[in-house]
């Protein structure tokens, strides 16, 4: 019984470090793309592109970045090649970002913008699965909780790397430069993982409890109320257009304040990661209701409720993606969750997509509709997550 009791505590900890190493991969990515996104609206603004054309770019890529997850979770689902998968998309990703220094356009910078979100939809679900292995054994919440909250750390550091070099000396193609190094121990990171860890699988033991050979009704529903919340939510792109088109900030401060909202991200992450293991899906309604307010603080509000409404911002992102893989695992089948995590998140990108694009046309022609799209969206998934709420209680 005490050896049970010794090899039960021992994978766990071995769960947990497989967690933590591909948070540090995570990290380093993060530490690299969020870079650049915290300054690519402005930086197409430079070469000439329209709020429109930003909204549009900006949606386009999220529809790509989990849209085409629903592909890579059942290839990745069918062959049980998950690193083989996830190394392709971290390479695509990785190798985006600097290429941004040498853009001579808009749409040169814009494909490669597009072409980093692909990398993400590729390696995601593949990489979801095997933590997902993990953290069945430390709480799916605090396993997720964890990962993300390391994946913000880089979402918190890129940036102020990008400001530091904006600051000191103003160049963009130097910033999107710089961003190389963190590209390349990304990729010595998720090597070091794939050495350490070659089958992740074996690290979850036990039988899942979710009975059924395919999607629930309830993974339905909470896809229905996840896309709401996805539709509602301003891609900070456009934020960033806005806060130096108005003068909200200056082009220093715009990265710092995507930092801002990465660092709550984290935070937040940790802690709705705990309260979801403990209370479940219920720790997302009161969540909406709060970030909801960031729609008419970023838009309306001058720095310093621009400052905190992009910290809502982050807040609902950021727990709304550790809390996604979280409950997805909770409530299918094992054997299903990377179509359950490809098919899920495609969803999600195109509600996103489809409401970036509808806030980048309402941009251009009224910023009240902008605000009003947003808040709509983000309340009318409560009632939603209720019900999901319900159902999972049942």
């Amino acid at each position: 019984m005490a050896g049970k009791a010794y090899d039960n505590e021992a994978m766990r900890r071995s769960a947990l470090k497989f967690v933590l190493i591909t948070g540090v991969v995570s990290l380093f990515a993060d530490f690299t793309y969020e870079g650049s996104r915290s300054i690519t609206g402005p930086f197409l603004q430079t070469l000439g592109a329209t709020g429109s054309i930003v909204g549009v770019v900006a949606g386009f890529g999220e529809l790509l970045g989990y849209g085409l997850r629903f592909i890579s979770g059942r290839i990745s689902e069918r062959t049980r090649q998950f690193w083989s998968i996830t190394f392709l998309g971290y390479i695509i990703q990785m190798a985006a970002v600097p290429l941004l220094a040498w853009a001579g356009g808009w749409k040169t910078a814009a494909l490669l913008i597009l072409l980093e979100r692909v990398g993400k939809a590729i390696r995601n679900p593949p990489r979801d699965v095997m933590i997902s292995h993990a953290a069945k054994e430390i709480g799916f919440g605090w396993g997720f909780g964890i990962h993300e909250a390391l994946d913000q750390c880089g979402a918190l550091l890129g940036p102020l790397l990008v400001a530091f070099v904006l600051a000191h000396r103003g160049q963009y193609r130097l910033a999107f430069g710089t961003l190389l190094v963190p590209a390349i121990v990304t990729l010595l990171m998720l090597s070091v993982a794939r050495i350490l860890y070659p089958r992740p699988e074996d690290l979850e033991t036990g039988v899942s409890t979710v009975k059924g050979e395919g999607l629930t009704r309830t993974f339905w529903i909470y896809l229905v109320g996840a896309s709401l919340v996805a539709a509602g939510f301003a891609d900070f792109q456009l934020v960033a257009f806005h806060f130096q088109k108005v003068g909200a900030m200056t082009t220093v401060w715009i990265p710092v304040c995507y930092s801002v909202a990465m660092a709550v991200s984290g935070a937040g992450s940790l802690v709705f990661g705990r309260l979801f293991d403990r209370f479940g899906i219920v720790v997302l309604i009161p969540l909406t209701l709060v970030s909801t307010l960031f729609a008419p603080l970023v838009f309306f509000g001058g720095f310093s409720l621009a400052l905190l409404g992009a910290a809502l911002w982050g807040l609902g992102m950021g727990v709304h993606e550790s809390i996604i893989p979280a409950a997805v695992a909770s409530i299918v089948p094992a054997n299903h969750r990377a179509s359950a995590y490809g098919f899920f998140t495609g969803a999600y990108g195109l509600s996103w997509f489809a409401g970036s694009a509808i806030i980048g046309f309402l941009y251009d022609h009224s910023v009240v509709s902008v605000v009003a799209f947003c808040i709509v969206c983000q309340l009318a998934s409560v009632p939603v997550l209720l019900v999901v709420r319900q159902r999972m209680a049942n």
